[in-house]
């Protein structure tokens, strides 16, 4: 039994006619009227009783009609499911990232996705960078935006949007008075810093300083950029920050922006080559949001 007789089955009970659902499903009446013979021979029993004046429903063909009603039912929902999954408009997506990145384009660009799509739920799993990596490739997650990546030929990373490098200062500050700051002008400060051994982005800020002509002196490492704003407020140093930690208002501290060139704070997102649908769709909003 095939889907077409099916068709061809509801079609005739609903005319109440082989020449009016000939006409209706455009093919002619003598193999209509075959294809409905070999559907009623291998369900065993007649499904219409014919006249020479109209064709009815027998008492088994009529119970026959709801259920094929059903199943043709039920075949084109599966259908449009596999279409609207296909195209990356419903499913789970898991996102690894780190706090501070949340706190610049990446809530911004979830909240756009699931306006457009909202048939996909979105997951985070904030995690350090080097947890995100073992996450991606063991499938656990399905992107991770995350700032100086190292290489993995497993992964593909590219460029989710730019930012710049600035400088959270207390507000009572010398510097606190300039719009830039030189990033050499810091060379006497203490520093709050990510942490150099788990954070190539911290490692990289750390390198910033030394081609700036100064190795930072650093009394406090913390594992997330927004900690390092609480530190800056208590009086315990200054801090190298993405500029997206702006959007946070501590008490006490000022963020100015550096003098170019000054640091980047890129945000790259990392996914796995082949992956499906719906991470194909957020890449893409991913690229039209930076673009």
């Amino acid at each position: 039994m095939e889907l077409r007789h099916l068709r061809y089955f509801i079609a005739v009970a609903e005319a109440a006619s082989f020449t009016a659902a000939a006409k209706n499903l455009n093919i002619s009446q003598p193999p209509l009227s075959q294809q409905i013979k070999d559907l009623e021979e291998e369900v065993g029993t007649r499904l219409f009783e014919r006249s020479s004046r109209h064709v009815e429903l027998t008492e088994a063909g009529a119970s026959f009609l709801d259920h094929a009603r059903m199943i043709l039912g039920q075949v084109e929902h599966a259908a449009h499911q596999a279409r609207v999954i296909g195209s990356g408009q419903v499913g789970m997506l898991n996102i690894g990232t780190t706090g501070s990145v949340l706190l610049g384009q990446l809530s911004t660009l979830i909240a756009r996705f699931r306006n457009r799509w909202p048939g996909v739920f979105v997951r985070i799993h904030e995690m350090d960078p080097q947890a995100q990596e073992l996450a991606l490739l063991s499938h656990r997650t399905d992107l991770s935006f995350v700032r100086k990546p190292r290489y993995n030929a497993d992964l593909v990373g590219k460029v989710a949007w730019q930012e710049k490098v600035g400088v959270a200062l207390p507000a009572d500050h010398p510097l606190a008075r300039h719009e830039t700051v030189e990033l050499g002008a810091l060379r006497q400060e203490s520093f709050v810093f990510l942490r150099l051994a788990e954070s190539r982005f911290a490692r990289y800020l750390h390198d910033c300083c030394v081609a700036a002509g100064f190795v930072p002196n650093i009394t406090n490492e913390v594992v997330e950029s927004y900690s390092l704003t609480s530190l800056v407020s208590a009086g315990l140093g200054v801090a190298l920050v993405p500029e997206c930690i702006r959007n946070l208002s501590r008490p006490g501290v000022v963020y100015r922006a550096l003098a170019d060139p000054a640091p980047e704070a890129d945000v790259y997102v990392l996914s796995r080559p082949n992956h499906g649908p719906v991470v194909a769709s957020f890449l893409e909003a991913t690229e039209a949001m930076s673009g």
